[in-house]
């Protein structure tokens, strides 16, 4: 059983990890944390840095039995010595490869680092899926490039789709427990970092799309207050078209029951049917929860949760919280790369019943993929909320120049809808609010690069055709369930060393440019003023890197027209 903190417990822990220094030998590296003994393994990077490796690391208890669609309970303490030398599983979501685990009991970590002995800047690394799949597990998001680096990696597993966001707008399931495990996750970090050669005061929280809109919750989530000290958002945000809601996500609970057998009359039929069905169900069933194809992208969503005495992670809409200054001011990276969600085209204008629905029944296809709101935003123009139908016509109208068939121009047209509508409008209006409420500095980019690999290549000969949405990852984290380790010497191992060195930078300094001697990006990558509203400067991330201003500013006024609000 696990056994409450104790003071004895911190100086027990805090004595022995003085006493013992890294181990020389093949044997497996131990931490004595503030929650006990962990013992984990050895890895290596690329030019034979060796490193601890704690994996699979419990921060929660199992979210199971009476525990499912609860808050996250922290452990404090351990029973014994834990064995951190082999992978956790993944959350529940659907499996697609041999030996990719999942499991309810899935509320862990890894913890990647040099040595114990130190005060280490800390990345906490929430992993991206769109809140129903994808994990931190070290052959998804690998840490053998990131700690070439002088920091410490942690890397988060928390429940996903209906096991971690179902919200009935009631006190049955408020909503939100798959964000309040990552601020348990975070909790753990400020409690045992130290013993594992992490500086609890530096620690930089960094994410990619589901993880990145985590990132950019929690700078106005009250629970995540001083867990904290910089911020990295990629490729999403909370603050889009997409409107937050305080009153559940009914709909999706309904959907779920209906899809696993249960009843609907009741919130409280619902939640105490779900509670009953395998785990595994929940995951198997992900497919038929779209509408449209694989659309929308985002099916679950953060919440307004209404207060029935919980801890609240998140107590009014993200934009009323961000415009009036209620938020963690941290220094901020924000991007997206170029292409983004290009490849949905691709998906569409090849299946002829994907096709033949979009191309007849625009407005009301184009909603669901486009994730266009019935009656607008929290604010709008004193035009007044455009309806889901009118919003449609007008985007098809901007980015079409010529009838929707299938061909080229479509394809490029369709492309760039969908990567604005999914990554870009609401990271644009992350960048620019943030540059005008926040206090600390705000850094821009767009990823440009396109090299050997990609999460979308041409499947007839095989390579990639554009940046693709999680193709910054490729060189920030060894992904050995996609690609291979990319060489040294080679112009991708370049690019990693330029995508590390702004990471560790920004981690040490809040300045993705300017850091110690030999990480410091050479040539123009090493000029990167942070964006003002006076002037929303940005970094293009190419084989070289070169400043702008305005990113895609035409097709974005288009959004803002549509979806007015005060950015001042």
């Amino acid at each position: 059983m696990f056994r409450t903190l104790c003071a004895c417990a911190l100086l027990a822990g805090a004595l022995a990890q003085a006493a013992r220094g890294d181990g020389e030998d093949s044997s497996n590296p131990v931490a004595v944390t503030p929650a006990g003994t962990i013992r984990g393994s050895w890895m290596s990077t690329r030019r034979g840095r060796r490193f601890q490796a704690y994996r699979g690391v419990r921060y929660a208890h199992p979210p199971t039995g009476e525990l499912r669609f609860q808050p996250p309970k922290p452990i404090l303490q351990y029973d014994g010595a834990v064995d951190a030398s082999e992978e956790g599983p993944a959350c529940p979501q659907p499996v697609y490869r041999a030996g990719f685990v999942v499991d309810e009991d899935c509320l862990r970590l890894n913890v990647y680092t040099p040595s114990n002995n130190g005060s280490l800047p800390v990345v906490v690394f929430l992993h991206p899926g769109g809140f129903y799949s994808g994990s931190g597990r070290s052959d998804v998001v690998g840490p053998h490039y990131l700690l070439e680096r002088d920091l410490v990696l942690v890397t988060v597993e928390y429940r996903l789709g209906t096991l971690g966001f179902l919200a009935t707008g009631d006190e049955l399931s408020p909503g939100n427990n798959g964000f309040k495990d990552q601020v348990a996750a975070l909790r753990w970090v400020r409690r045992n970092i130290a013993a594992l050669g992490g500086d609890p005061g530096r620690v930089t929280l960094a994410g990619y799309s589901a993880g990145s809109r985590s990132v950019a919750l929690m700078l106005l989530s009250p629970m995540a207050r001083g867990l904290f000290h910089r911020a990295i958002s990629m490729s999403a945000s909370p603050i889009s078209q997409v409107v937050v809601v305080g009153s559940g996500q009914r709909h999706l609970a309904e959907r779920q029951a209906r899809l696993l057998g249960c009843p609907t009359n009741t919130t409280r039929d619902i939640v105490s049917c779900l509670k009953t069905k395998p785990w595994k169900e929940f995951g198997d069933s992900l497919n038929s929860m779209y509408e449209f194809g694989y659309d929308p992208v985002l099916l679950w969503n953060v919440v307004v949760e209404p207060d029935y005495g919980q801890e609240r992670f998140l107590t009014e809409p993200p934009l009323a919280a961000l415009r009036a200054g209620r938020l963690q001011a941290v220094p901020y990276l924000v991007g997206r790369n170029t292409g983004e969600f290009f490849w949905k085209a691709f998906n569409v204008l090849n299946n002829q019943t994907l096709y033949s629905a979009m191309s007849t029944e625009w407005e009301r296809v184009a909603p669901v993929s486009f994730m266009l709101p019935e009656g607008g935003q929290e604010e709008h123009g004193a035009g007044g909320p455009v309806s889901a139908a009118v919003a449609a016509r007008r985007l098809r109208d901007a980015y079409f120049s010529a009838p929707f068939t299938n061909d080229s121009s479509t394809a490029d047209a369709l492309g760039k809808l969908y990567a604005d509508s999914i990554i870009g409008f609401a990271v644009h209006r992350m960048a620019n609010l943030m540059c005008r409420h926040s206090p600390q500095s705000v850094f821009y980019y767009q990823f440009s690069y396109m090299g050997n690999h990609s999460f979308y290549k041409d499947p007839a000969t095989g390579n990639p055709v554009g940046v693709a949405h999680h193709d910054e990852l490729i060189y920030l984290f060894t992904l050995p369930s996609r690609f291979p380790r990319i060489e040294l010497g080679s112009p991708d191992d370049a690019i990693i060393q330029r995508m590390t060195a702004f990471w560790y930078n920004f981690a040490i300094h809040g300045d993705p440019a300017a850091g110690p001697s030999g990480s410091t990006p050479d040539g123009a990558c090493a000029v990167w003023p942070a964006m003002t509203p006076r002037r929303p400067r940005y970094l293009r991330v190419a084989r070289d890197c070169s400043l702008h201003q305005h990113m895609f500013r035409e097709r974005y006024q288009v959004w803002d027209d549509l979806y007015p609000i005060q950015y001042d």
